[in-house]
């Protein structure tokens, strides 16, 4: 069972009964509120504990804004690539990324305003920018890593939107996809930091002073300029 309902405010509602769940949920995905009912739960309980969630769903909602809507005049850059979408006289969608643009060629016909051709073009992005990722990030840490002496035993590429990356205590880093629509040099701050996380687990002053050492002494500004891109609507969930 699914129910959308027009939270004002709040926006999009979805309602959704899980037979499994044990309790009622919310998350955020897309811009949307998702609510889960329990087996024996009502709507009607479910818009109370909503209600009682206001101020932190209102939160939640301002940290994980939908995405844009991609269209002819998307002016969207990452790290390797320039998005370009534009009509033309075609049946079905093209996609070329050649000397650092992609290149979505859509039938005259399409509606932009469709969620299902929002959810094809966010496709097509998402897979390219995972490709660049992958072909981009591991190099880019193995660089770093050997000009500052780091020792680590692999990396790792994901769509997480939480977080820039982490780091195990096996020394594996985990890097999110979304770094990709950062500057580069915030892209080696966050790279730096986990391998930082390589010699020091935790966010101790001797991780700070290590992190100073390896960016010139400016681990405290690249770090409050990355909080600015926190709640960027390009991060993958």
């Amino acid at each position: 069972m699914e129910k959308i309902h027009d939270g004002e405010e709040l926006g999009q509602i979805v309602v959704r009964k899980n037979m499994r769940a044990k309790h009622y949920s919310l998350r955020i995905d897309e811009g949307k509120i998702i609510a889960i009912i329990p087996r024996g739960g009502t709507e009607r309980e479910m818009l109370s504990f909503i209600d009682s969630k206001r101020t932190r769903l209102l939160d939640m909602l301002a940290k994980n804004p939908k995405r844009p809507m991609l269209n002819e005049n998307s002016h969207l850059t990452t790290h390797t690539f320039e998005l370009h979408i534009f009509r033309t006289q075609r049946t079905n969608i093209y996609v070329s990324l050649k000397e650092e643009k992609l290149q979505i060629a859509c039938p005259e016909e399409t509606n932009f305003n469709d969620e299902q051709v929002q959810q094809k073009l966010w496709a097509i992005v998402t897979k390219v920018v995972q490709v660049e990722a992958l072909r981009i990030l591991p190099s880019r840490v193995e660089m770093l890593a050997s000009l500052h002496g780091f020792k680590y035993t692999g990396v790792k590429t994901r769509k997480t939107r939480t977080r820039w990356g982490s780091c195990s205590s096996k020394k594996q880093i985990n890097l999110s996809i979304s770094l990709m629509f950062l500057p580069e040099y915030l892209i080696d701050y966050i790279l730096l930091h986990e391998l930082c996380h390589t010699v020091e687990m935790n966010h101790s002053k001797r991780f700070w002073a290590l992190m100073d050492k390896v960016t010139n002494g400016r681990a405290q500004l690249l770090r409050k300029e990355l909080r600015q891109w926190k709640s960027t609507n390009y991060m993958y969930s």
